[in-house]
């Protein structure tokens, strides 16, 4: 209400404000009698489209750009109607006045909502001076960080004073953001923090790679903050930031990459509009890829599992953050083909995910009649229904650990992968398997263990020394899934670019650190011998593979050795048919030469 009257009072004073400039301080009778006139139709005019452009509905505390915007468009809007007016009625108000008053009226009103944001931001800070503020410094001053300290100006002012930004940009250094100061570049922050008494430093950087969280990390780590990150772009579901967002630095930020460019186009061309099954849905990467096609637009998405507790959790997950997106909740034993084919009969899925598995290696070792059911002959179970059934696409979700396996589950794996290859041979639908290595974050990784391990003071257990491994994030493994599934023609096995190897001790070391905490000083690190199945490192490729490049520069494709269909017949009659340990596995080294098992060799 006290914008409406001000308003008026402004746009009615402007006007003779810019007669009296036009004339050099007189108010000719004429003129001044011709612009009285005018006046009431210019305020009414002018109070019904600063209504419409919501000026009225604003919160001018937090006046951007776009109120300005705002400001200017229902000033020019309002003088030129009556501009228009003005010329059918021939009223004849000289044209400088419309210009003078179009200029005085944004200045003014724009004026208005500047003092009431200042007072407001000053009685603020009166009130919140009794209480003791958090200093924050931010490092990036590039657009992560400009939205980060806007959301903390507007939300939470009253407990955390922004003392400037660090930025490594030559450019930007004795420069302002927004008001504060860009105080150095990465090399200044202990000095920095020290100066300014910080009390908590915000990286704000969420596309930079892992190598340069690692050195900010160590940095900050010597000025005793508390040190706060940004979520990588990965991991950002939507462009909101704020401050509950911020996270402690994690292992996956140390091994964050460059961000994956997709082409969205095509990934969106094979789901949206599409039934899509996912098996394996409240898994790992199975919920990652549910969340992934969820944004896409998919006709419905079959969350299929055998445990209920984790369909359910990801059911809730996806119903709050895609209201609008059809889920179907199903749970179902991928190796039972009866229940299977009720699913498959009831929804159609003209796209299937394939990432139900045994994946623990040292319990498949142990129990390999039931890494041979589930692994190999579930996953026969579904490519089958969706040739039957006509699907689209199949993706199988695979593993490096497949590749010259030394495991039961590696192996098995493998053998899921002839199954889709000699399908493939005689069907429509679109048979594909994505091999990739370990993800951060999945139930079975390495992270949570040695998590655990840490917070119970120690040991950290590491199998060997020279153990290494290839990582990628779940969310960064999903999205090349999804590429490779759009640029399926059948019968490919797709690798991805892992990155190089990283071992698994500088891994711990790297947890134990970011712990506040010093390996082999306040954390032992204890090496226990590699476990049965376990290599040293793993491999994406045998040596009669090779590869050839695709579209995408992140996603390679192996070359495919011609099958026997009929060997690949006898030997998985005997694997259905067979319960005994040492026939399994002398039946699949059969089927994949390059296997080597222990338990064969001691035999």
């Amino acid at each position: 209400m006290r914008f409406l009257l001000l308003d008026g009072a402004l746009l009615a004073l402007m006007p003779v404000l810019a007669l009296m400039i036009r004339f050099e301080g007189a108010l000719p009778d004429r003129e001044l009698a011709i612009l009285l006139g005018w006046l009431p139709w210019f305020v009414a005019i002018s109070m019904v489209v600063f209504y419409a452009y919501g000026m009225y509905h604003r919160i001018w505390h937090y006046a951007r750009v776009r109120d300005l915007v705002a400001i200017i468009g229902a000033v020019s809007l309002s003088v030129a109607i009556v501009f228009v007016l003005d010329i059918f009625t021939g009223t004849r108000i000289p044209r400088s006045i419309y210009v003078l008053s179009w200029m005085l009226s944004i200045g003014s009103v724009g004026m208005s909502r500047l003092a009431f944001k200042i007072n407001w931001d000053n009685l603020s800070d009166g009130l919140d001076g009794g209480i003791q503020k958090k200093q924050v410094l931010i490092v990036g001053a590039g657009d992560a960080g400009a939205m980060m300290m806007r959301e903390i100006e507007q939300n939470d002012a009253a407990t955390m004073n922004i003392v400037g930004f660090i930025d490594d940009d030559m450019r930007k250094q004795g420069s302002r953001l927004s008001g504060f100061p860009v105080l150095g570049t990465s090399d200044d922050i202990v000095a920095v923090s020290k100066e300014k008494c910080v009390d908590e430093i915000i990286i704000a950087m969420p596309s930079v790679s892992g190598s340069v969280i690692r050195k900010l990390a160590d940095t900050c780590r010597l000025t005793g903050c508390q040190v706060k990150i940004m979520p990588s772009l990965l991991e950002m579901t939507d462009e909101h930031i704020n401050v509950r967002k911020l996270r402690n630095i994690n292992i996956e930020d140390l091994l964050r990459r460059d961000p994956i460019h997709l082409d969205f186009e095509k990934i969106t061309s094979y789901i949206a509009g599409k039934t899509v099954l996912i098996t394996g849905a409240g898994g790992s990467i199975g919920s990652e890829i549910s969340r992934q096609i969820s944004r896409v637009g998919a006709k419905e998405i079959i969350l299929l599992g055998r445990g209920e507790n984790s369909i359910y959790e990801i059911y809730q997950e996806l119903k709050v953050k895609f209201p609008d997106q059809l889920y179907r909740t199903v749970i179902a034993n991928i190796t039972d083909a009866q229940r299977m084919e009720e699913v498959f009969a009831r929804y159609q899925p003209q796209v299937v995910f394939h990432a139900a598995a045994h994946k623990h290696v040292p319990l498949m070792e142990i129990q390999p009649a039931e890494a041979v059911r589930n692994n190999v002959f579930g996953t026969r179970n579904v490519a089958e229904l969706a040739d039957r059934f006509s699907s689209e696409i199949f993706v199988l979700i695979s593993t490096d650990k497949a590749v010259n396996p030394t495991s039961v589950m590696g192996a098995t794996k493998r053998c899921a992968e002839l199954v889709l290859q000699e399908i493939n041979q005689h069907s429509s639908t679109k048979f594909v398997t994505v091999r990739f290595g370990n993800v951060l974050g999945s139930r079975g990784s390495v992270v949570p263990l040695f998590e655990r391990q840490i917070a119970a003071g120690g040991p950290v257990t590491i199998t060997h020394p020279e153990m290494t491994r290839f990582f990628m994030t779940i969310p960064e493994a999903v999205q090349l899934v999804l590429q490779a599934g759009s640029q399926a023609e059948g019968g490919e096995v797709f690798l991805f670019d892992m990155g190089k190897p990283v071992k698994i001790k500088d891994m711990a070391y790297d947890l134990i650190q970011l712990h506040g905490l010093k390996p082999d000083k306040d954390i032992k690190l204890v090496y226990t011998g590699l476990r049965p199945g376990e290599k040293l490192y793993e491999e994406l490729l045998t040596s009669e593979e090779g590869t050839t490049s695709t579209r995408h520069e992140k996603i390679f494709k192996a070359r495919i050795n011609p099958l026997d269909a009929k060997e690949l017949s006898r030997d998985l009659r005997i694997l259905a048919e067979s319960r005994d340990t040492l026939t399994i596995l002398k039946t699949i080294k059969r089927m994949i030469p390059t296997y080597k098992s222990k338990q064969l060799e001691d035999s």
